[in-house]
């Protein structure tokens, strides 16, 4: 008989790698965190040297309706260190009445203490 704890570690483990274990999905999680505004997320998504951006990001969309529309992320090349993230699709924000398209773009990933996480846009 397995023991409790062996179990809970076992489903720890699966749950974490779920999270962390495609460039894409952590680009696709930080894009919904965003238009959310949720920066407790933004914040666990984040590499070290995009953390300061954190905010600003967060702050973006605050208090605007804004969806993503057709967002779809694929793991492309690399970039020194980094994993290119490529996304079709758009944030759409509506502010007033006023309808504003932002286009998604590729995104640079790094893989920090074995996580994948979202560090700014490629060029």
């Amino acid at each position: 008989m397995l023991k409790p704890s062996f179990i809970g570690t076992v489903l720890l483990l699966m749950l974490a790698g779920c999270s962390s274990s495609d460039p894409a999905q952590v680009i696709e999680q930080y894009l919904q965190a965003r238009i959310t505004s949720d920066v407790d997320q933004l914040r666990e998504l984040a590499c070290t040297a995009w953390e300061s951006q954190v905010m600003l990001e967060a702050n973006s969309f605050q208090g605007r309706e804004a969806v993503l529309e057709g967002a779809t992320c694929t793991t492309g090349g690399t970039d020194d260190a980094y994993t290119i993230v490529q996304c079709q699709g758009k944030i759409v924000v509506t502010y007033q009445g006023e309808q504003t398209e932002f286009p998604l773009g590729n995104y640079r990933t790094i893989q920090e203490d074995g996580v994948w996480k979202m560090c700014g846009e490629a060029g």
